[in-house]
């Protein structure tokens, strides 16, 4: 009879950590800032840890640009892309709190790069 306890204490807590797994992040998703590549130059753009601003390429594909981060640690760029019938824009995400300069070129002749700043905060 012991063992059958143990079996039954046993497996019982293997259930439970093997549900612990299933368990959903409840914590609130951040919704990414949108902006317009034209109105980027000289802009601050404010983000928390984990929000994505989303770059609105306008008229120009959205994989002719490509990003610079200055400090990789606080941001990242991605590219932009088009996989299949969905259109991906360039974004920028931040990574940890603080600031950096993002520097955007695109890859079409005559086109200015566009620099602007990311403040990260925690969030």
């Amino acid at each position: 009879m012991r063992i059958s306890r143990w079996a039954v204490g046993v497996a019982i807590v293997v259930a439970s950590v093997g549900l612990t797994g299933c368990a959903q992040d409840n914590s609130p998703a951040i919704a990414p800032v949108t902006k317009d590549v034209g109105d980027l130059q000289g802009a601050t753009v404010d983000l928390v840890v984990g929000q994505s601003l989303d770059i609105n390429t306008g008229d120009l594909a959205v994989d002719s640009y490509s990003g610079k981060v200055d400090d990789t640690g606080v941001a990242a760029f991605s590219k932009g892309r088009k996989d299949g019938g969905t259109t991906y824009n360039p974004g920028v995400k931040g990574l940890s709190a603080g600031s950096t300069k993002v520097v955007l070129s695109n890859s079409n002749g005559g086109i200015q790069d566009v620099t602007f700043t990311v403040d990260v905060a925690k969030n």
